[in-house]
């Protein structure tokens, strides 16, 4: 038996949410629904803006892949995280989430650059809108991947964002490779629409010769493959991994487990706040994966995560929430 569910792989960040509404995002020139780098400079000046707008503000620990390991933690399964923070307040309390979660994780990087953060932007539908500083993350790379704890995991989780950083796409590569000399499955989200788009030869070097799951919202997966609608994007994907999760937002979700395609119903609810769907989604999906579920079954509960999570203001649960979730999923285990 592998001692950690998942091994996970991407950016540390700080997340601090705020409600604003889509006025502000067109004021401030802010792409709605999508993630966008910016520098210093720029995180200044929409926290400048954020004085007279701010209605109610929520700090926790972020990043795409440390939602989901995070999930998969708090739903029963030991993770490994490889991240890179500073040894500076932000970096602290985000490695205190990972431990309290029951993630491992490398010791905080001696670097200048602070811990990486970003603001997530919360308008009225729920859609988020993310402004992210990497700092201390951009720096991610090879030498923090643990070789030991990936061949000792049931899934390696690549996320997406690495494909705008020379060292962390490198470390992504690495990664996968050592996964798939070790046979250890790997799995890939894609993470937004904006990355597919302007990094597809990052992403193409990210997947290599393919993946063995891939996750995808309907946008990431079209533009990913080129297609004009979701059937074809289906049969198209086959060519990238063998097994593959598309999200549809309120129209739920489809997967294909390498022989069949699975229609998986969503779990309506009021949406307050998207932030974290996605990431609980494969967070739960991979859960239930490694607990020996089918794909419908797993489907089903990322499906029951994910709806959740979007009904509540925030990225992820309460802790004590994930195991009461689980259990009146499948039953107390």
């Amino acid at each position: 038996m592998k001692q950690f569910k998942v091994y996970g792989l991407g950016a540390a960040l700080v997340d601090t949410e705020i409600r604003v509404d889509d006025a502000f995002l067109a004021e401030l020139g802010v792409e709605k629904g999508l993630m966008t780098l910016v520098d210093g400079n720029r995180r200044g000046e929409l926290l400048r803006a954020l004085d007279g707008h701010l209605v109610e503000a929520r700090h926790a620990s972020g990043g795409s892949a440390g939602n989901t390991v995070i999930a998969t933690a708090l739903f029963g399964g030991e993770c490994f995280m490889t991240c890179r923070v500073a040894d500076d307040a932000d970096g602290r309390i985000y490695l205190s989430d990972l431990q309290d979660a029951g993630v491992s994780f490398p010791p905080p990087a001696r670097t200048d650059d602070p811990t990486g953060k970003c603001l997530v932007l919360v308008t009225p539908d729920a859609e988020r809108s993310m402004n992210t500083f990497l700092g201390a993350s951009e720096g991610l790379s090879i030498e923090q991947l643990n070789s030991e704890a990936i061949a000792d995991s049931e899934y390696v989780y690549l996320e997406g964002y690495q494909v705008s950083s020379e060292t962390g796409l490198a470390a992504a590569i690495r990664a996968r490779e050592i996964a798939q000399d070790a046979g250890v499955p790997v799995a890939l989200s894609f993470s937004d629409p904006g990355m597919v788009e302007f990094f597809p030869e990052q992403f193409r070097k990210m997947v290599g010769p393919g993946v063995d799951l891939a996750f995808a919202n309907e946008a990431e997966a079209i533009s990913w493959t080129g297609m004009s609608d979701l059937a074809d994007a289906v049969e198209a994907m086959k060519d990238t991994a063998k097994r593959f999760v598309i999200t549809r937002g309120g129209e739920g979700a489809v997967c294909y487990d390498g022989e069949e395609l699975h229609e998986i119903p969503v779990h309506s609810v009021d949406a307050v706040d998207s932030n974290g769907a996605g990431d609980m989604f494969a967070g739960a999906f991979l859960f239930a994966l490694t607990e020996g579920e089918d794909y419908p079954t797993a489907g089903r509960f990322a499906g029951f995560a994910a709806g959740t999570v979007v009904s509540q203001w925030g990225p992820r649960l309460a802790p004590e929430q994930y195991g009461t979730l689980r259990d009146s999923f499948f039953g107390k285990r």
